[in-house]
């Protein structure tokens, strides 16, 4: 991590327009071209160096370096809201509402990244879910695997079985499944498969924020079922049951001891935990 925040450290330039640091010359990936400063790279520099700022203050290494990145953090070209509310592609609010393209990469930052969520950049993340909209279902491989994630994100369960019954209908010549349920995108990617399973996951749980969130996307069509095993940041593994949309009962082992901060449609729980100790909750969050 510190060798490539060290690249980009450098790489990084002033704009002479906005003066912001951008990333140039790249593109934004398989859309649109050679340009300066596209929304994906930035977003995931940002995520790089602030990786390298905690893992510095973890291993207490690298002050000078680590204020180096802080200064340069602030500094880098920020997401940009559109014209049409949407999350902007690129420095220049160029998007177009009728392209379909299946990448969407200015959304890296809601999923698999963290930047981008609901509670700290509320505005930014509806108009990512904007931009998806414009965008379509229409996806094949491991571009349906990465909407399904986006879609759980944006805590909307239905939309995202929607895509997950697309993920695993038999294929007519677009999206699908073969008969050995390899992902359909000729001659297969794994990427939808194991996007597909990760969509699953985070339709169940979610802790890419500050809690580890309980079913925060569960859709109307699984209103019962069981889910063992689910590994959710911090060290936790969790299984949960549910009846009639609702939760009934989560189980919690913490695997090291860290603090446990779980929610589940607004009601929260924090608790002090111990290494390789299980912890059990009721559908309200309430210590059994």
């Amino acid at each position: 991590m510190k060798s490539a925040a060290e690249f980009f450290s450098a790489f990084l330039v002033k704009d002479p327009k906005t003066g912001y640091l951008i990333s140039t010359p790249s593109n934004s990936p398989e859309h649109g071209g050679l340009v300066a400063g596209p929304t994906m790279d930035h977003q995931i520099i940002r995520n790089l160096f602030k990786s390298v700022i905690d893992a510095g203050n973890i291993l207490k290494v690298d002050d000078p370096f680590r204020k180096k990145l802080e200064t340069q953090y602030s500094q880098i070209a920020p997401n940009a809201i559109g014209r049409y509310g949407q999350l902007q592609e690129w420095m220049q609010d160029v998007d177009d509402t009728t392209d379909k393209h299946r990448h969407v990469s200015h959304l890296w930052a809601v999923y698999p990244g963290s930047e981008i969520n609901w509670e700290q950049t509320p505005e930014i993340i509806k108009a990512a879910k904007q931009s998806l909209l414009y965008r379509g279902d229409a996806a094949t491989g491991w571009s349906l695997g990465w909407k399904i994630n986006l879609w759980a994100r944006f805590l909307d369960g239905d939309h995202t079985y929607k895509l997950i019954q697309m993920l695993l209908s038999p294929v007519k010549g677009g999206a699908g499944s073969y008969p050995n349920l390899f992902d359909a995108h000729p001659p297969f990617q794994i990427d939808g498969n194991f996007g597909g399973a990760a969509g699953i996951g985070e339709m169940l749980l979610q802790s890419h924020t500050q809690y580890v969130d309980i079913l925060p996307a569960l859709p109307s069509a699984l209103p019962d079922g069981e889910a063992k095993g689910l590994k959710a940041r911090g060290g936790f593994e969790l299984s949960i049951k549910w009846n009639k949309g609702a939760l009934q009962a989560v189980t919690v082992k913490s695997l090291a001891g860290q603090p446990l901060k779980l929610r589940y449609k607004g009601q929260t729980i924090n608790l002090s935990t111990e290494q390789n100790r299980t912890y059990q909750f009721n559908g309200s969050l309430q210590q059994q």
